[in-house]
């Protein structure tokens, strides 16, 4: 009778170790992305602001517009950051600042486009930094008009 117990009490104890790993483990899937599900969107996100530097010959077209050469030259400053980022990144969190400098970088190529008169394309998810940008240009362009 003492073993039945004591095997009882092991098989409880080892249902109830069983589902909370399984519940840790889908909360630590629930609160983001893997590792590599994280780097594949980085990836695409380095790759298509790649795409918009060299697709676009903004350079050649961007030469009689200031704003347009200086954001180019910002976007092309965050497509070498997120380069070098995505080639040490590891961690979810590391690709996600990843994404956030490429999609950065979208945001330089849209301001070059517009300062064109080109479409500036898909809108694009907003960042902290890139808003806070946007502001300062904003606010760099009351200033000027006063």
């Amino acid at each position: 009778m003492g073993v039945t117990v004591l095997l009882a009490l092991l098989l409880i104890v080892g249902a109830v170790v069983a589902v909370v790993a399984q519940r840790r483990s889908c909360q630590a899937h629930a609160h983001g992305l893997s590792d590599l599900d994280a780097e594949a969107d980085a990836n695409r996100w380095v790759v298509r602001l790649g795409g918009s530097l060299s697709a676009l010959d903004l350079r050649r077209r961007a030469a009689a517009d200031k704003a347009a050469t200086q954001a180019l030259s910002q976007a092309s400053e965050r497509l070498r950051t997120a380069r070098e980022q995505l080639a040490t990144a590891r961690t979810a969190a590391e690709y996600a600042l990843v994404k956030r400098t490429a999609i950065e970088g979208h945001h330089h190529v849209r301001t070059a486009r517009t300062a064109l008169g080109l479409d500036p394309g898909p809108s694009l998810p907003d960042t902290d930094r890139a808003r806070d940008s946007g502001r300062a240009r904003d606010l760099r362009a009351l200033v000027r008009t006063r």
